[in-house]
């Protein structure tokens, strides 16, 4: 709100994995009969728009990839389990590449980040929050950062909570911390600040 910005939004990332992962929930805490209500093409381009623009800017990736997982188990086979992948996220990642974007997609989340799968793409956006961040999680629990893209500021933060029930301890662990600030000092000299 203070940025007068209209869309945020919340990238999950850590270089530590090769590839590296960055993920993007499209929908972020809410429960999954929610989701449904929220889902439109409009809003799923505006939010891919802003992930490729970032992937460009702050990670200085020229020609970012983006992979769009479908929403539906096997992204719906053609309908079988589900319409949302064929009527809401196919006419998205059509308008985009319509605009020139690398944009694949609805693809089955089930087998989107394994490593090959990985290597194809520079960033998933994801429907929902445990598609995006059960991946992160599972595969760099201690290093992700969230990135918020679309600020005209750099925010970064480690893709973790506060702790405060291990505070003063000297348990935690701070590689998080830590790349979050590497990260954040890498999109300010990409940025020119």
């Amino acid at each position: 709100h203070l940025t007068g910005t209209a869309r945020a939004v919340m990238m999950l990332a850590s270089r530590d994995v090769e590839p590296p992962l960055r993920v993007v929930p499209f929908t972020i805490h809410m429960a999954l009969s929610e989701i449904f209500r929220h889902l439109d093409a409009d809003s799923i381009a505006a939010t891919a728009s802003i992930i490729l623009d970032a992937l460009a800017r702050d990670f200085g990736i020229a020609n970012p990839r983006l992979a769009v997982a479908g929403l539906n188990p096997h992204a719906g086979e053609d309908g079988t389990m589900g319409r949302e992948d064929i009527d809401i996220l196919a006419p998205a990642i059509a308008s985009l590449r319509a605009k020139g974007f690398n944009v694949t997609g609805p693809l089955s989340a089930d087998t989107l980040f394994h490593d090959d799968a990985r290597a194809r793409y520079d960033a998933a956006l994801c429907m929902y929050h445990d598609q995006a961040l059960i991946p992160i999680k599972t595969l760099a629990f201690w290093t992700g950062v969230n990135v918020t893209l679309g600020l005209p500021i750099v925010r970064t933060s480690p893709d973790h909570g506060t702790a405060l029930a291990i505070a003063g301890q000297g348990v935690a662990d701070a590689a998080s911390m830590i790349a979050a600030i590497r990260t954040a000092g890498e999109i300010a000299d990409r940025r020119g600040l």
